[in-house]
């Protein structure tokens, strides 16, 4: 993808094609002040998903905005919030992406690198009014889904060991515990609790830098960037739900 350096645009637009076959327009934001950027578009079942990469805590959040449906007495939409390490690596750093601008906004993007499925357990509950211990990003992105924030529980020991309070977080039921959890899809019951799986994938970001060398008279090569590599990611996330009515979509098709 051909992008030019501009130094002062830190929002770019981009046409990306969902897996459905649908088009869609991402807007990726980067706030080198804070450290962070931000990447949001609506998938083709019309839910609204924001996802944030916090440098400076070291921490991402997906918040999805789900269509409720409300002949089966649903609220007009249903927010998650799941939230978990960001790993170095994982997307290029905010200072390179607030220089990022292409050339062609119409055309269409496909990523060059699918990377795997990450399968994530979520099975603790994150109080959100604490949650600022971990990221000032979560109470802002987070405040719609309230009783729907999650962490898994390696996160939370990982958080706990660097000095943050236990009283962020709460355990929740297992479904390999002694009244197993069933999976939603396969609840009856639209008022038991069950485990429910919410999927979403990140079609198009930059998730590495390009290098490129110059030669100079010697011979010698010196290193520099010359672009990205954009990639395309997905993700699932089981986590309690205290009744199926709260997972309508993880339903057996």
């Amino acid at each position: 993808m051909p992008m030019t350096i501009h130094l002062h645009d830190s929002q770019l637009k981009v046409r990306v094609r969902l897996a459905d076959g649908q088009i869609t327009e991402e807007v990726l934001e980067a706030d080198s002040e804070k450290d962070s950027i931000t990447l949001e578009f609506k998938q083709g079942d019309g839910a609204l998903i924001t996802f944030v990469a916090d440098f400076k805590q070291d921490v991402k959040i997906f918040r999805a905005l789900i269509l409720g449906e409300l002949e089966r007495g649903q609220s007009q939409y249903q927010a998650l919030c799941f939230i978990s390490r960001l790993n170095h690596n994982e997307i290029i750093p905010s200072e390179s992406m607030a220089r990022l601008r292409q050339k062609n906004p119409h055309a269409v993007r496909s990523a060059e690198e699918r990377r795997g499925l990450d399968q994530l357990t979520m099975d603790v509950a994150v109080n959100l009014s604490r949650a600022w211990q971990l990221s000032s990003h979560i109470h802002n992105m987070c405040s719609e889904a309230r009783e729907a924030v999650y962490t898994r529980e390696t996160d939370m020991k990982h958080w706990l060991d660097r000095g943050v309070e236990a009283s962020l977080f709460e355990i929740l039921p297992q479904s390999d515990g002694v009244s197993a959890l069933q999976p939603c899809r396969s609840t009856r019951d639209p008022w038991l609790p069950c485990s429910c799986s919410y999927s979403l994938r990140l079609e198009w970001y930059p998730c590495l830098l390009k290098y490129c060398r110059n030669r100079d008279t010697t011979g010698k090569g010196t290193p520099y960037k010359c672009g990205i590599r954009s990639c395309s990611k997905g993700y699932q996330f089981t986590y309690y739900v205290p009744q199926k009515q709260l997972c309508l979509w993880d339903e057996e098709t």
